[in-house]
């Protein structure tokens, strides 16, 4: 996995970047610190998230599915608030809340990894590539004067191989959900203590009822791969939608409060 400045990348660059390079030696970058988040993650909802973080993530968000294609293919998702641009897990100090766990895309950007072709014959290489705004003069260097990898990026690197791994096994699975014709459209409705209910939809998840049909050789299968966990994994993290309700209030309540700092 490496940079090529003469490959041909794709026209779209990920969810949530704006224009991606191919990441070069000589290239200093904008490192987020901590987790101070960069702007585009400051009311990205929803949020990609990928097999390895089904177990954990389900803890503190609702995780679910989306069709760009009318149900055709599906991507899993975390719901990080109740409406578009509405993120409730960033705090007044734009970092992520430290009490959550923190999403492997949060923790990649400004870093992605795409496939692209490397010449006229149809091969293609994965390579990794770099949000081009953080690209900067004053920026933290990941290799040093003789090209070697620095202690900055060695731990970067290796998150980046795991998570474009990771995605694959996540395309896999959702590749074999939507064959087994598991996914139903669905709605989420979250209660107020006071005022009308809040509706959100749009949204896939597994059928319970679909999954009980299902032959046992079917559900061995699925258990064996892993699948099965990660389904219960998301059926349980549909009871987070009631939780963002209450985040929802606790952001209405500390934006109304006098900040740190503030007169």
């Amino acid at each position: 996995m490496q940079g090529s400045q003469e490959m041909s990348l794709p026209t779209a660059p990920p969810y949530g970047f704006q224009e991606i390079v191919p990441l070069d030696r000589s290239h200093r970058i904008d490192l987020p610190q901590g987790r101070s988040l960069p702007p585009v993650f400051h009311s990205m909802n929803p949020l990609p998230v990928s097999f390895d973080e089904f177990a954990v993530a389900s803890r503190d968000y609702p995780l679910v599915f989306t069709s760009a294609d009318q149900g055709r293919t599906f991507t899993p998702v975390l719901v990080t608030g109740l409406a578009n641009n509405n993120n409730l897990f960033v705090m007044w100090d734009k970092s992520w809340d430290r009490r959550v766990y923190l999403p492997a895309y949060v923790r990649c950007y400004p870093f992605c990894v795409v496939a692209g072709p490397v010449d006229g014959r149809g091969a293609t290489e994965r390579v990794i590539c770099i949000e081009r705004r953080a690209i900067h003069e004053t920026g933290v260097p990941l290799f040093d004067g003789n090209g070697n990898p620095t202690a900055v990026w060695e731990p970067l690197q290796k998150l980046l191989i795991a998570c474009d791994a990771d995605r694959l096994r996540t395309e896999g699975m959702c590749r074999h959900l939507a064959e087994l014709q598991l996914l139903e459209l669905f709605s989420a409705q979250v209660q107020p203590a006071i005022g009308a209910p809040v509706q959100l939809s749009g949204m896939y998840r597994v059928s319970e009822s679909r999954l009980n049909q299902l032959d046992g050789s079917v559900l061995r299968g699925l258990a064996q791969n892993g699948v099965l966990g990660r389904i219960y994994a998301h059926l349980m993290s549909l009871e987070n939608f009631q939780r963002l309700l209450s985040r929802s209030q606790a952001h209405i309540n500390r934006n109304s409060a006098v900040r740190p700092g503030s007169e």
